[in-house]
């Protein structure tokens, strides 16, 4: 293929919007496809060739309908199976939210059948690259998990993984010089960096240093120099954004609301209690009254007969 330069003037599209990721690598195209091949590869570790992907949206060729989530599902020539997406504003409980997709990929599998056992099974892999904020509490980026005993330290051997690639962590990856990085760090610094023109000569370097992420900076060249889908790309990021502050201004709202909501409760048991306390304290100052009225009558009552016995 030919070469692949980012030039200082170009405006790259931004790869870690999650519509721009599966447009660059859902393309039937060979650099698109080659492109996920050696992402994948890298990633888990090992030579794979995607043979199958099943997109969740319309094909990217054409993105008129407005979805959320931008996953691919693949299938490898082994059987195995792969679903990974670009998260630009991970969840709250983002790792909870992977193991519960991990598991619809794994269970549903079909091997229902006399000639099928447990055994026919393949390994599947949920691979989330994970841009806005980490969601692991240490500073690797990547993270490979499977279930073990917490105890002993021992893996289970499962065939269900979950794989996650922090993108806010590799800034001091990105110090390093490109041919000490490992494939998984020269593919995420140039996630990050594609769009950062101080840092268009590092990764050019990258583009150089590996034919697969060439053709994916191929593939994303032709998208951010393409107008009509370039428009189309970014009216449905906005989109995206605009439904996320949407939806997070609800949330705030709501919390405003039921704070103020909660501040009135408050406000009204201690009126009550000011009420029932007030309403207390006037009974006892008109028990109060009465005894005073009770002891001065019978005070009068005690000087009325004295004066009797005086007169006596």
């Amino acid at each position: 293929m030919e070469k692949v330069h980012f030039g200082v003037e170009d405006d790259i599209i931004d790869p870690c919007w999650d519509n721009v990721f599966k447009a660059t690598f859902t393309k039937d195209t060979p650099e698109s496809r080659g492109a996920m091949n050696e992402l994948l590869s890298a990633i888990i570790g090992r030579k794979l060739t995607v043979t199958a992907i099943a997109a969740n949206e319309p094909p990217v060729w054409s993105i008129n309908e407005r979805q959320i989530r931008y996953d691919i599902n693949c299938r490898f020539d082994s059987g195995e199976l792969c679903n990974i997406e670009m998260t630009l504003y991970p969840d709250a409980h983002e790792l909870i939210r992977l193991e519960y997709y991990t598991s619809k990929l794994f269970t549903g599998q079909e091997i229902r059948g006399v000639e099928k056992s447990y055994t026919d099974l393949k390994h599947t892999y949920q691979i989330s690259l994970l841009v806005d904020k980490p969601v692991v509490n240490d500073d690797e980026f990547i993270h490979h998990f499977q279930y073990y005993d917490i105890e002993n330290k021992v893996s289970l051997g499962g065939r269900t993984h979950i794989i996650t690639i922090e993108l806010s962590k590799i800034d001091r990856i990105a110090l390093k010089p490109v041919g000490d990085m490992a494939s998984t760090e020269r593919w995420a610094v140039f996630f990050r960096y594609s769009t950062d023109k101080d840092k268009r000569g590092l990764v050019n370097e990258i583009i150089e240093s590996e034919e697969g992420i060439a053709m994916a900076g191929q593939a994303l060249l032709t998208i951010s120099k393409d107008d009509r889908e370039r428009a189309r790309l970014t009216s449905e990021y906005k989109f995206i954004v605009d439904l996320q502050s949407k939806m997070v201004d609800a949330r705030r709202e709501g919390a405003r609301e039921g704070a103020a909501e909660e501040r009135t409760k408050w406000e009204d048991v201690v009126a009550n209690k000011d009420a029932t306390h007030a309403a207390e304290i006037a009974d006892k100052d008109a028990e109060i009254a009465d005894k005073d009225t009770a002891l001065f009558e019978q005070s009068a009552e005690i000087a009325r007969l004295r004066a009797l016995l005086d007169n006596v």
